[in-house]
């Protein structure tokens, strides 16, 4: 226990920047970062105004090969393995718009999917020969089966005269919020020859992750979201085998890699040709994406050091907010007489692998119904059409009324709402929550919304 550590819940409030007022339910969607942080960025922004040239062409880039190292030593990747993009959503298009997809293959995604990325794949159709399938299906989810449906998918596809080349998936599925068997299906890719290229937003800081071990293709991972850097910041590993398809970034910039056909370009204004050459063109690439704010990227020391001296350590961070994250679940779900989202296959004193994360999705006492009939054991039915309109008021008046936010949504014939547990909450905070929010069901109810 360092001396500079501070104790998890409402004392570590301290070290953060939200209003008094205000009770941040929902470190998922767009993360934090905590004072010292935000400290060590806006220095690094008062030393790039000071000489812009020396800082954007010199010192910058040391800073960021710092900030790589950092985030490969977290992920258990070598450095030059690792690079920063802006986002998750960034991460996964910049890969899939360098694997240049040729008539006949697919990519196979999953359902629900985060809505970006599955946009991404709808312009990416319109711009190339590629093509999609989806496996569909809706949690809770037994392993087996979702592995069975994957299965089905690509048998199919190729039954098809199709070749899947490459299956995007999530490390934890952010609506509903649960764990992804990730770990099982990069291994599936691994052996029926298909890429995977894994969304793994909510991976960095959040779980244990270990790239070494798990061997995938592609993976990304935003570090503003669980390891506290400021927005955005987030990290793409490419192992060596799979760099080769990589030559250009989103937008094309001073690294491009030509291909062989293609004509000669003007070469790189902000490399000094004198220099010796000590990093890999993969490197290169990602080192400058156009003029940009990249002060988050090299954020990621000063992150590591306040979880580390103020927090104790990525073990302490980690198991806390999943242990959080559960018991908030069980209480909110209490409250409302519901239950939280798991394996609907689980035997008595099992262990819910969808629960293994610091977010949980607990249902509401609201059915949702598509021809008007009710749903079984609904205390309240809505139709379709007037779920969003629904869960758009429980979320405006936790905004507007209650100074908070958590996430409510449909999936399947009920609503759900997702918890985000961190280190600066508490089970309180949640049971605070569930009060809340059995209220406003209690007056959609009564159509008083």
């Amino acid at each position: 226990m360092g001396s500079l550590q501070t104790p998890f819940g409402k004392p570590m409030l301290k070290q953060w920047l939200f209003d008094p007022s205000y009770k941040n339910l929902n470190h998922g969607s767009f993360g934090a970062h905590p004072a010292a942080v935000r400290d060590a960025q806006r220095a690094f922004l008062d030393l790039a105004d000071l000489r812009p040239d020396p800082y954007i062409r010199v010192q910058h880039t040391k800073l960021l090969d710092e900030a790589r190292g950092g985030v490969a030593k977290i992920l258990n990747a070598a450095k030059d393995e690792c690079v920063f993009v802006k986002n998750a959503t960034t991460g996964v298009a910049t890969v899939l718009y360098n694997l240049n997809f040729q008539a006949g293959e697919v990519v196979v995604y999953f359902e629900p999917v985060y809505g970006a990325v599955e946009k991404g794949l709808v312009s990416l159709q319109e711009h190339s020969a590629l093509q999609t399938r989806k496996v569909p299906f809706q949690f809770p989810i037994a392993e087996s089966e979702l592995e069975q449906r994957f299965r089905d998918v690509v048998q199919k596809t190729r039954a098809d005269g199709l070749t899947v080349r490459a299956a995007v998936f999530d490390a934890i599925v952010s609506n509903p919020g649960v764990r992804f068997p990730f770990e099982r299906f990069t291994a599936i890719c691994r052996e029926e020859g298909i890429l995977s290229v894994i969304d793994g937003a909510h991976g960095i800081g959040h779980i244990h992750l270990d790239m070494d071990k798990l061997q995938p293709d592609f993976f990304v991972s935003n570090c503003h979201k669980w390891l506290y850097t400021p927005r955005s910041a987030a990290v793409l590993y490419v192992p060596k085998r799979n760099q080769h398809l990589m030559r250009t970034t989103l937008p094309t910039s001073w690294g491009f890699i030509p291909g062989a056909d293609s004509p000669s370009t003007i070469a790189s204004v902000l490399q000094d040709a004198n220099a010796v050459k000590t990093k890999t063109p993969f490197e290169e690439l990602f080192e400058f994406v156009a003029t940009s704010d990249d002060s988050a990227y090299i954020c990621v020391p000063a992150a590591l050091k306040f979880r580390q001296e103020v927090c104790g350590g990525e073990d302490a961070i980690i198991s806390y907010c999943i242990k959080l994250a559960n018991e908030a679940a069980d209480a909110v779900a209490a409250i409302l007489g519901t239950d939280v989202m798991q394996e609907p296959d689980l035997k008595p004193g099992e262990t819910s692998n969808m629960r293994q994360c610091a977010m949980t999705t607990v249902r509401l006492p609201i059915g949702v119904s598509d021809d008007g009939s009710t749903v079984p054991g609904a205390p309240v039915t809505v139709t379709s059409k007037e779920a969003p309109r629904v869960f758009g008021w429980i979320q405006t008046t936790l905004m507007e009324k209650h100074d908070t936010f958590v996430p409510v949504f449909r999936h399947g014939p009920w609503l759900w709402t997702r918890l985000s547990a961190q280190i600066f909450l508490e089970k309180s905070d949640f049971e605070w929550l569930g009060g809340i929010l059995r209220e406003m069901c209690d007056k959609v109810a009564r159509k008083e919304y």
